[in-house]
Protein backbone atom coordinates (compact mmCIF):
# COMPACT_ATOMS: atom_id res chain seq x y z
CA UNK A 1 0.00 0.00 0.00
CA UNK A 2 1.36 3.70 -1.09
CA UNK A 3 2.07 6.05 1.75
CA UNK A 4 -0.06 9.15 1.02
CA UNK A 5 2.18 12.36 0.94
CA UNK A 6 1.49 14.64 3.83
CA UNK A 7 2.09 17.70 1.66
CA UNK A 8 2.31 16.82 -2.04
CA UNK A 9 2.41 20.40 -3.32
CA UNK A 10 5.60 21.04 -1.97
CA UNK A 11 6.90 19.01 -4.22
CA UNK A 12 5.91 21.45 -6.56
CA UNK A 13 8.58 23.77 -4.70
CA UNK A 14 11.72 24.43 -6.79
CA UNK A 15 14.09 21.94 -4.83
CA UNK A 16 16.47 24.88 -3.90
CA UNK A 17 13.53 26.61 -2.47
CA UNK A 18 12.04 23.68 -0.41
CA UNK A 19 13.28 22.67 3.42
CA UNK A 20 12.67 19.66 4.56
CA UNK A 21 13.49 20.41 8.10
CA UNK A 22 10.52 23.21 7.20
CA UNK A 23 8.38 20.89 6.22
CA UNK A 24 9.39 18.11 9.09
CA UNK A 25 8.61 20.69 12.05
CA UNK A 26 5.58 21.72 10.59
CA UNK A 27 4.24 18.02 10.35
CA UNK A 28 5.24 17.81 14.16
CA UNK A 29 3.94 21.59 15.28
CA UNK A 30 0.92 21.45 13.39
CA UNK A 31 -1.31 19.15 15.36
CA UNK A 32 0.09 20.52 18.82
CA UNK A 33 -0.66 24.11 17.24
CA UNK A 34 -4.00 23.12 16.93
CA UNK A 35 -4.99 21.34 20.01
CA UNK A 36 -3.88 24.50 21.78
CA UNK A 37 -6.28 26.41 19.80
CA UNK A 38 -8.53 24.73 21.07
CA UNK A 39 -8.03 24.61 24.70
CA UNK A 40 -7.61 28.46 24.03
CA UNK A 41 -10.75 28.32 23.15
CA UNK A 42 -12.02 26.56 26.50
CA UNK A 43 -10.57 28.39 28.49
CA UNK A 44 -11.45 31.66 27.90
CA UNK A 45 -14.29 31.97 30.13
CA UNK A 46 -12.67 31.36 33.39
CA UNK A 47 -8.88 32.44 32.17
CA UNK A 48 -7.47 34.67 29.75
CA UNK A 49 -8.04 32.83 26.22
CA UNK A 50 -11.17 32.56 24.37
CA UNK A 51 -12.56 32.67 20.83
CA UNK A 52 -10.35 35.37 19.36
CA UNK A 53 -6.79 33.93 20.87
CA UNK A 54 -7.89 30.58 20.01
CA UNK A 55 -8.90 31.43 16.38
CA UNK A 56 -5.38 33.60 16.26
CA UNK A 57 -3.46 30.75 17.12
CA UNK A 58 -5.11 27.93 14.77
CA UNK A 59 -4.46 30.46 12.02
CA UNK A 60 -0.87 30.54 12.76
CA UNK A 61 -1.18 26.94 12.63
CA UNK A 62 -2.20 27.34 9.19
CA UNK A 63 0.23 29.93 8.33
CA UNK A 64 2.86 27.36 9.28
CA UNK A 65 1.06 25.01 7.01
CA UNK A 66 1.43 27.72 4.46
CA UNK A 67 4.53 28.32 4.38
CA UNK A 68 5.91 24.46 4.07
CA UNK A 69 3.58 23.79 0.93
CA UNK A 70 3.72 27.31 -0.61
CA UNK A 71 -0.44 26.51 -1.11
CA UNK A 72 -3.26 27.99 0.14
CA UNK A 73 -5.58 25.29 -0.81
CA UNK A 74 -2.63 23.04 1.12
CA UNK A 75 -2.76 24.91 4.03
CA UNK A 76 -6.96 24.22 4.58
CA UNK A 77 -7.16 21.23 2.70
CA UNK A 78 -11.27 20.63 3.30
CA UNK A 79 -14.10 21.56 1.02
CA UNK A 80 -15.18 24.18 3.16
CA UNK A 81 -13.92 27.85 1.96
CA UNK A 82 -12.74 30.59 4.33
CA UNK A 83 -15.48 32.67 3.50
CA UNK A 84 -17.67 29.76 4.55
CA UNK A 85 -16.17 29.45 7.78
CA UNK A 86 -16.20 33.24 8.44
CA UNK A 87 -19.67 33.33 7.42
CA UNK A 88 -20.46 30.46 9.57
CA UNK A 89 -18.53 31.86 13.13
CA UNK A 90 -20.09 35.16 12.20
CA UNK A 91 -23.90 33.69 11.99
CA UNK A 92 -22.93 31.92 15.79
CA UNK A 93 -21.81 34.43 16.96
CA UNK A 94 -24.74 36.85 16.07
CA UNK A 95 -27.27 34.06 17.22
CA UNK A 96 -25.96 33.35 20.49
CA UNK A 97 -25.57 36.96 21.31
CA UNK A 98 -29.14 38.06 20.04
CA UNK A 99 -30.92 34.27 21.39
CA UNK A 100 -31.39 35.85 25.10
CA UNK A 101 -33.53 38.76 23.83
CA UNK A 102 -36.52 35.80 22.48
CA UNK A 103 -36.34 34.77 26.34
CA UNK A 104 -36.61 38.37 27.79
CA UNK A 105 -32.93 38.64 28.96
CA UNK A 106 -30.48 40.73 27.89
CA UNK A 107 -27.73 40.76 24.79
CA UNK A 108 -25.29 38.40 25.60
CA UNK A 109 -25.91 37.32 28.86
CA UNK A 110 -25.24 33.55 29.59
CA UNK A 111 -27.50 30.59 31.01
CA UNK A 112 -25.00 27.64 32.77
CA UNK A 113 -25.59 24.00 33.54
CA UNK A 114 -23.72 21.63 35.82
CA UNK A 115 -23.56 17.61 35.60
CA UNK A 116 -22.16 15.37 37.55
CA UNK A 117 -20.80 12.83 36.02
CA UNK A 118 -19.16 9.75 37.76
CA UNK A 119 -15.96 9.35 36.17
CA UNK A 120 -15.05 12.67 34.50
CA UNK A 121 -16.59 15.17 37.56
CA UNK A 122 -18.54 17.59 37.99
CA UNK A 123 -19.03 19.31 33.96
CA UNK A 124 -19.91 22.81 33.50
CA UNK A 125 -21.25 24.53 29.96
CA UNK A 126 -21.98 27.99 29.76
CA UNK A 127 -23.70 29.05 26.50
CA UNK A 128 -21.40 31.79 26.32
CA UNK A 129 -18.49 29.07 24.57
CA UNK A 130 -20.66 29.11 21.40
CA UNK A 131 -20.67 32.72 21.17
CA UNK A 132 -16.79 31.99 21.58
CA UNK A 133 -17.13 29.34 19.31
CA UNK A 134 -17.94 31.75 16.46
CA UNK A 135 -15.91 34.16 17.07
CA UNK A 136 -12.84 31.40 16.84
CA UNK A 137 -14.39 30.56 13.27
CA UNK A 138 -14.49 34.19 12.55
CA UNK A 139 -10.83 34.76 13.49
CA UNK A 140 -9.71 31.52 12.07
CA UNK A 141 -11.58 32.30 8.35
CA UNK A 142 -10.13 36.08 7.92
CA UNK A 143 -6.79 34.30 8.68
CA UNK A 144 -7.59 31.71 6.07
CA UNK A 145 -9.05 34.66 3.57
CA UNK A 146 -5.64 36.43 3.92
CA UNK A 147 -3.63 32.78 3.20
CA UNK A 148 -6.13 33.04 -0.08
CA UNK A 149 -5.53 36.49 -0.95
CA UNK A 150 -1.47 35.98 -0.16
CA UNK A 151 -1.64 33.07 -2.75
CA UNK A 152 -3.05 35.33 -5.42
CA UNK A 153 -0.91 38.05 -5.23
CA UNK A 154 2.15 35.66 -5.03
CA UNK A 155 0.96 34.11 -8.44
CA UNK A 156 0.19 37.18 -9.74
CA UNK A 157 4.25 37.87 -9.79
CA UNK A 158 5.38 40.75 -11.27
CA UNK A 159 1.95 41.52 -12.97
CA UNK A 160 0.89 43.53 -9.51
CA UNK A 161 2.56 46.60 -8.36
CA UNK A 162 3.41 47.32 -4.72
CA UNK A 163 0.96 49.23 -3.00
CA UNK A 164 -1.98 48.36 -5.23
CA UNK A 165 -0.96 51.03 -7.62
CA UNK A 166 -0.73 51.26 -11.67
CA UNK A 167 2.16 48.85 -12.27
CA UNK A 168 5.03 50.73 -14.22
CA UNK A 169 7.08 49.71 -17.49
CA UNK A 170 10.18 50.87 -18.16
CA UNK A 171 10.21 52.75 -21.57
CA UNK A 172 12.17 50.71 -24.26
CA UNK A 173 14.37 53.27 -25.63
Amino acid sequence: MPREMWLPEALDVPRRERSLLLELVVRMLFPAVLVLSVYLLFAGHSRPGGGFAGGLVAGQAFVLRYLAGRSAEAAFPLPLTPRSVAGAGLVLAAVTALVPLAAGGTPLSSAQWYWDVPVLGSLHLATNVFFDLGVYLLVLGVCLKLLYALDRVRDAGDTLAPYGGPARRKAVT
